[in-house]
């Protein structure tokens, strides 16, 4: 099938979430000396903090013995020995705050150079990608990927991984140190953990799927965005304007439902764990009270391991909100990762043929195609043109007449048969060798944010300014463009809409003389304009041509009268071929088209 090729580097990626996780992985094995640094200095921030409570235990236990024994009578409060403790303690939780610090610093540049390579990547990808992707996939869900999914990704990446660590450290630290104080009441806070991990799997399962289809929805309302932004005058004209809000309504509706029940069903975590403290705490402060009376430990004991069960459960609970921003990581990066793996354009050839100059010899031998495996739109084309012949490809719409120019440049390749340049199929030749020997000249025209100057150059980047006036002298543009505002320096806007059709059709104009290719395809270039505006363009259109094998793609048939050859195609296949005098005389299909057309004047 058009289109399936080679997988890009992210193939094969698994679409589940120990599968999406673990690819997440790879790409911060790159990042491996940073994320280990960052990863000890998070243990050492948290083994200093669990050795905090220990210390603050003993100064409590030295003023409760103090007090004690001033109450007694034999003796008094070591106020040295307990300002010894808590400038030690002072200096452990400064330390702890510094490296905390320092893996702060280091995770976030780890992880905005992930997003750089993810967005990387996705470019790259989109350079990759076939013809076929772009016109059955909406813009605004390629563009949510780039932006919001890997934003989310770096947002949850940043927390998740340190987090992560640190609370699995925290834990087993916390828990040696209750140990250490007391195995029974260590006993009393650790039947708070099945408990935990039941509620926790519980909810993660059952809002997994809801991130999943926020996500996706989420592209989808970028994509509803991105087409009434671009198609804003035709809603207008055609008072589509309640529509356009409802088709929006109703998938906003869905995202809000999605994310709604995502986010409630997360958020349960939080006060579900609260609750399972609570109750530890609850029973630690009563049990310990029974065991101090008995003598079994001490005051400052129990104040440290009241410190630690906060300790020992706040991890916890900080796991269940590590799992949320999982859901929402693992959700954004499959998406990613789904993208990264769509098939790309078949492969150039290993030893790709080359071509010492392009004459423009294009030969099409019993051409094959269809776009859906089953429906063939080209049946069975041949077709023999020589350098600098002009030839015009007419018939009605879905003929396959734009079709032939996307095979001709591999956006699409054959089902059968071949296309030969110069005697050399295209399948052989480079892609970028090849679509370096055609300009282009579409109906729709294509101009970027910036300057006159800047669009002209796109088609030679290495161009002069005096070879782009000389272009636009050439397309018949170098009158309009001095009349504008700045001359060359004007600044079109984002859709080019301060300049006309027809100025903005011999901008493109220009752009294709200063390509200056020896082969050269106009696709319905004067369809949108008015006859004085087509007349003119057609003059430039008729320079540009000179010297050069023209495909001319037209409608209107009075452009196209003096081609050297023209092709009428109709179902796929060429049922006429010859000049403007012979097809007219032979009165058939070609005939009846341009009778049509002027019939009525």
């Amino acid at each position: 099938m058009p289109g399936h090729g080679r997988r890009g580097p992210a193939s094969e990626r698994a679409r589940d979430f120990k599968g999406t996780l673990k690819h997440l992985v790879i790409y911060l094995s790159h990042e491996r000396v940073p994320v280990l640094i960052a990863l000890t200095c998070a243990i050492a921030s948290v083994v200093f903090n669990v050795i905090g409570p220990r210390i603050l235990g003993s100064a409590t236990t030295m003023l409760f013995q103090g007090l004690a024994a001033k109450v007694a009578g034999t003796g008094s409060i070591d106020f040295s020995g307990i300002g010894r403790v808590l400038a030690t303690l002072l200096c452990l939780y400064i330390t702890s705050a510094a490296f905390n610090f320092c893996q702060g610093w280091l995770m976030t540049g780890v992880t905005q150079r992930v997003c750089y390579r993810m967005r990387r990547e996705i470019v790259e990808k989109i350079d990759r990608m076939p013809l076929s992707y772009f016109e059955s996939n909406a813009v605004g869900d390629v563009l949510s990927r780039i932006t919001n999914d890997v934003d989310t990704v770096g947002q949850s990446l940043n927390q998740c991984v340190t987090q992560l660590i640190t609370s699995i450290t925290q834990i087993v630290g916390v828990t040696v140190m209750m140990l250490s104080v007391s195995v029974a009441l260590a006993g009393v806070t650790f039947l708070t953990i099945p408990v935990s991990l039941v509620l926790v799997v519980l909810v993660v399962r059952t809002s997994q799927r809801y991130f999943r289809q926020q996500q996706a929805l989420l592209g989808r309302v970028d994509g509803i965005i991105e087409e009434s932004f671009s198609g804003q005058n035709v809603i207008k004209v055609f008072n589509r304007e309640q529509r356009a809000v409802t088709d929006f309504d109703g998938a906003n509706t869905l995202l809000y439902d999605a994310g709604w029940r995502s986010q409630f069903l997360s958020g349960l975590m939080q006060p579900i764990m609260n609750l399972v403290a609570n109750l530890a705490y609850v029973g630690v402060v009563a049990f310990g009270a029974f065991l101090a009376i008995g003598g079994a430990i001490t005051v400052g004991d129990i104040q440290a391991f009241m410190q630690y069960v906060r300790n020992f459960t706040q991890p916890i609970t900080q796991l269940t909100q590590v799992s949320n921003m999982l859901q929402m990581l693992s959700a954004a990066a499959e998406r990613i990762f789904e993208f990264l793996d769509e098939a790309e354009e078949t492969p150039d050839a290993e030893t790709p043929a080359r071509r010492a100059r392009t004459e423009g010899a294009v030969r099409f031998e019993h051409v094959r195609f269809g776009y859906v495996p089953g429906k063939t739109i080209i049946h069975d084309f041949s077709c023999d043109i020589r350098p600098g012949q002009t030839v015009a490809i007419v018939g009605p719409t879905g003929a396959g007449k734009t079709t032939l120019m996307k095979l001709l440049m591999r956006f699409y390749d054959v089902d059968a048969g071949a296309i030969l340049v110069d005697g050399v199929d295209v399948r052989d030749v480079a892609r970028d060798d090849l679509r370096a020997d055609f300009a282009m000249v579409l109906q729709d025209t294509w101009l970027f944010s910036g300057s006159v100057m800047e669009n002209i150059r796109y088609g030679r980047a290495d161009a002069t300014d005096d070879e782009v006036r000389a272009a636009a002298r050439a397309a018949l543009a170098d009158h309009f463009i001095r009349t504008l505002p700045g001359g060359y320096g004007f600044e079109l806007n984002e859709d080019a809409s301060n300049v006309s059709q027809g100025q903005r059709q011999l901008l493109t104009i220009a752009r294709a003389f200063i390509a200056d290719r020896p082969i050269l395809i106009l696709d319905e270039a004067t369809s949108n304009v008015d006859t004085r505006t087509e007349e003119r363009i057609q003059r430039a259109m008729d320079a540009l041509m000179q010297g050069r094998t023209s495909f001319v793609i037209a409608h209107r048939l009075s452009t196209i009268r003096n081609a050297d050859v023209i092709l009428v195609l109709r179902d796929g296949d060429i049922v006429e071929s010859g000049t403007h005098e012979e097809l007219l005389a032979a009165d058939g299909f070609y005939a009846e088209l341009y009778n049509s057309q002027f019939n009525e004047a």
